[in-house]
This record gives C-alpha cells, sequence and structure tokens, in this order.
C-alpha cells in the first residue's frame, strides 16, 4: 500500500459494506472452541475457516496492522479496532486468530529472519497455515523455563525429543512454535532455544486428549528424533527465555493484540444471561437481575480496561507487561460469568442438552479460563513483581545448571 494511510473512519464504512455484503452471521457452533464435536465436522469447519481467512485477504481485511512487505496492510492498531467493531454479529475465521496471529506470527515479527517472515506469515493472512504453541510439558506445569524437550545440533540441523502437552487444534494445524532445552549446564532461563517445525512429519505423533465434556481438541505431542533445520531457529541459540518473555506477553493479549480479529461483542447467543434467564423463567427470581447486571458490568469493565493497557502499552506509558492484568482479569470474570450463567438457569443448567446453550458443560470446565493462555497464578506473579516491582520470589534454582536441578529424585541432565 502506498501513498496516504486510509482514515479510520473511510475504512471503517468500507469495511461495513464488504462484512454486510460478504459475511454471514456469527454462529457460535462454528467457531473455535473446547465443545464436543465429531471429527469430520471439526475438520469441515477448519477447511471453511481457510476460506474465510482467504476471503479476508483478498478483500484487503486480513493482517490490518502487518506490515505490507509481510502480506498485511500497514494500518494501524485503530484501524483493527474499528474493523472488529463493524463484524460484531458476523462470521469470521476464528482458527486462525489465537494462537496463528497472535502470538506466532506477533513472534516473526518480532524475532523472525526476513526469510522466515515472508514465508510464513503471507500464508498464515491467505489462510494457508494454522499455527499452534508447542510450550506446556508434561512435567512442567506453569513452569515454562523448565523446559526439557531437547534441541542437539547435528551439523546444520537439530534434533528434537520431547513432550508437550495442552496444544488446543494441533490435531488440525500445520506449524508450531516449539521452546527446546539446548543448554543443559547454565540456568534454566538462560538455555532455551525457539524453533518452528511442521506438525504433520515424522517423529511427531499428536493425540487428543477427551476433557471432561467430551471435547477432544486438546493436544499432547510427542516428539522423537524431530530434524529441524537451523534455518527455522526463532532468534539466538539460547536465547529462548528473551523470545519466550514476549511470546507470553503477546499470548496474555490474545484477542485484544492488534494482529488478531475478534468481534468485540459476538452476536447475542442462547449464552447471552438475560436470553437464559427468560428462557429458564427465571428473570423475576429475586437476585437473577443483579446476576444479569453484574454479567454486564464484567463484560463492560474487560472491554475498558483492555482499551485502557491497550493504549497505555502502545504509548509507553505503562509496561507491556501490563498485559497480565488483562490476562488476570479475564480469566477470573469468565470463570464468573460461567457460575453467574448457571445460577441463572437454576436446574436447567444440569441438563446435558443444549438447551441452555451446554451451560452444565462450561460451569463444570469454568476453571480453563484460568488456566489456558497462562495461568492467572502466573499473572498475579508478573504483575506482582515486573508491573508493581515487588521482591521477586526466592527460588532454590537460581544461578544453578539445569542439569543440576533436581526433578523427581534424579538430575534430569544426568
Amino acid at each position: 500500500m502506498t501513498g496516504a494511510i486510509e482514515d479510520v473512519e473511510s475504512f471503517r464504512l468500507r469495511a461495513r459494506a464488504w462484512i454486510r455484503a460478504e459475511l454471514g452471521p456469527y454462529r457460535a457452533e462454528a467457531t473455535a472452541g473446547l465443545r464436543k464435536v465429531a471429527r469430520e465436522e471439526e475438520l469441515a469447519a477448519v477447511a471453511y475457516d481457510r476460506q474465510l481467512q482467504r476471503a479476508f485477504y483478498e478483500a484487503g481485511f486480513a493482517g490490518i496492522a502487518i506490515p505490507v512487505e509481510y502480506g498485511g496492510r500497514g494500518l494501524t492498531a485503530e484501524h483493527q479496532r474499528a474493523f472488529t467493531g463493524e463484524l460484531a454479529g458476523y462470521e469470521y475465521p476464528s482458527r486462525f486468530q489465537v494462537p496463528t496471529l497472535s502470538p506466532c506470527a506477533a513472534v516473526l515479527l518480532d524475532f523472525g529472519t526476513e526469510e522466515q517472515k515472508r514465508r510464513h506469515i503471507p500464508a498464515m493472512l491467505r489462510g494457508e497455515e494454522i499455527w499452534m504453541q508447542f510450550l506446556s510439558e508434561p512435567s512442567g506445569g506453569s513452569d515454562v523455563a523448565g523446559a526439557v524437550t531437547t534441541a542437539v545440533r547435528d551439523g546444520d540441523d537439530w534434533i528434537l525429543n520431547g513432550a508437550k502437552i495442552w496444544t488446543t487444534g494441533a490435531w488440525y494445524s500445520d506449524w508450531a512454535l516449539c521452546l527446546a532445552r539446548t543448554n543443559w549446564d547454565v540456568p534454566k532461563h538462560r538455555g532455551l532455544t525457539v524453533f518452528m517445525l511442521p506438525i504433520h512429519q515424522p517423529g511427531i505423533e499428536v493425540h487428543q486428549i477427551e476433557m471432561l465434556n467430551g471435547a477432544r481438541d486438546f493436544c499432547q505431542e510427542f516428539l522423537t528424533d524431530v530434524r529441524v533445520p537451523d534455518t527455522d531457529r526463532i532468534g539466538a541459540v539460547d536465547g529462548g527465555w528473551t523470545v519466550g518473555t514476549r511470546w507470553m506477553y503477546h499470548e496474555r493479549l490474545l484477542s485484544e493484540s492488534p494482529y488478531v480479529t475478534v468481534p468485540e461483542k459476538p452476536a447475542l447467543s442462547d449464552r447471552s444471561p438475560a436470553e437464559i434467564a427468560y428462557r429458564a423463567g427465571t428473570v423475576d427470581e429475586p437476585g437473577v437481575r443483579d446476576l444479569i447486571g453484574e454479567a454486564h458490568m464484567l463484560e463492560v469493565v474487560g472491554t475498558e480496561l483492555q482499551r485502557r493497557l491497550g493504549a497505555g502499552m502502545a504509548s509507553g506509558r505503562i509496561s507491556d507487561q501490563s498485559a497480565a492484568i488483562g490476562r488476570l482479569f479475564r480469566g477470573i470474570a469468565e470463570s464468573r460469568r460461567a457460575t453467574i450463567e448457571y445460577e441463572i438457569a437454576t436446574a436447567g443448567g444440569a441438563i446435558w442438552t443444549d438447551e441452555f446453550g451446554g451451560i452444565g458443560d462450561v460451569f463444570l470446565m469454568r476453571q480453563v479460563s484460568c488456566i489456558g493462555g497462562g495461568t492467572t497464578e502466573m499473572a498475579r506473579n508478573v504483575i506482582s513483581e515486573r508491573v508493581l516491582g515487588m521482591p521477586r520470589e526466592a527460588r532454590s534454582d537460581h544461578d544453578v545448571p539445569f542439569r543440576d536441578v533436581p526433578r523427581g529424585g534424579r538430575r534430569p541432565g544426568a
């Protein structure tokens, strides 16, 4: 795009016309989520999302704030917010937003080589590549820096071995960012390196994990002698924590990232607290209107908090680590909203049908909002230590070579 940048209002009106002429209505059941869906149905939804993403790209509404040289439009975060505002109530390619465009594309923009960015970011924007993050490990919990998946140099390649877990949608995705340990003789934060790799290749087994509600989108991956060329390394060797810190910043932003297209306010669904109350016949019950008001308050506060955080971080007035504030509020608010919906529905919420939009399932799975995308406990640590400047927690592994840190009664690098 050359010449003057299109003003936000003109862009908004053009986006509005295209959205209303070309897109269908928003359907919650068609978006990505932890629901029990037949494999064939989910694959069809993935294929449709690829088509939608391509349509956004061809119309000039994909990668709105991503630089032109990498396939985007080179516009501003304000243009992106204008577009997502107009998108409310309409369908969108949900499986290409998080984590493909944020944090994965964002990490490539921050740390990738020119070749890596030009090779992959346009493919994401065209709907050709869905990306995942191979980050959490079965033995590590929220301790990302404690990764024990190893990468050993072999000439111009690296050989990866280990396991990753809680990768939503890995079974149908194309590429992944992978954090691996490349040095056991330094403290854990200093011996990590980030790689990118195609998911479906010899040496990678993807196992779907069945959740409490029957959903099978969460996956565990086993890597056995997976060969990755050094040209697919992201950032410096043993510099993975520098990449990872920024990676987790983008992960905390999630749908608030300027690279992501998610409607600010999805269309009214069966899970609207007011709609639930009317369906359940509880709207005039004591306390129900208070619960509806509380749910609305959480939505308003969440929206305004993210706007304030986004503006503050963009201007440099507040640290980019303040993204953890939004992450903490979002996790708590979503868990509370699930409880509110269940309380409004009363006994109807426990019925294992879609009569009330699957409220029973959502209630049982409510803590996912406090775990996925980085736990709220980790967000509290980031806020206290990196935003408020409080003393860091004492660590027994500080400045200790990682191979000397006991794990399960043994030294992992021995």
